[in-house]
């Protein structure tokens, strides 16, 4: 089963799995390789790389804007800190590796919005904001129904309280599986 869903991976996802396999395997971050589509050499973005095991989230760490010189980079060290990183799992180990689904979710522009009613769940993400706490939540997720719940789940990861009135701005994505 697990085998059949990897051939069916795209380049972004297979990069992401090549990375994590290597890192968990051996504490070493690959560099970018060869015959990748063009648009992951050149092309700049956001990207969230996202990790379940058995249905269940098992990492997930994203740059909100482009931090590195492509998509390419930005999905190897977001596969990285996913893996390894993100500070609500332990470590990722190798007898795990094979359990792994992984999505990598490519971010498009930022558009401030003045309500919540220029939201929808399943096809933008949010980004919440109050000072220097920013918190973002990506779209179409498992267990987030409503507008308020995405806003609501924003806010505890930028520690914005409920009440607390925050900038909002949305964004859509292109996710990869």
């Amino acid at each position: 089963m697990r085998k059949n869903h990897q051939a069916q991976e795209d380049a972004y996802v297979q990069l992401a799995r090549k990375t994590i396999e290597e890192h968990v395997r051996t504490g070493k971050q690959i560099k970018v390789p060869d015959g990748l589509p063009e648009e992951m050499y050149r092309e700049r973005a956001g990207v969230f790389v996202s990790i379940k095991e058995e249905g269940m989230l098992r990492g997930c760490i994203g740059t909100i804007q482009a931090v590195r010189a492509s998509i390419a980079e930005e999905i190897i060290y977001n596969a990285v800190s996913a893996s390894s990183k993100d500070p609500r799992f332990v470590p990722v180990e190798p007898q795990e590796l094979d359990k792994l689904t992984i999505s990598v979710d490519v971010l498009g522009g930022m558009e401030k919005i003045d309500s919540p009613d220029m939201l929808d769940v399943k096809r933008y993400g949010v980004v919440v904001t109050k000072g220097y706490r920013r918190g973002l939540l990506l779209p179409n997720l498992e267990g987030v129904d409503t507008v308020e719940d995405q806003i609501a789940i924003a806010k505890q990861k930028a520690g914005i309280g409920y009440a607390e009135k925050a900038e909002l701005e949305r964004f859509e994505v292109v996710r990869h599986y």
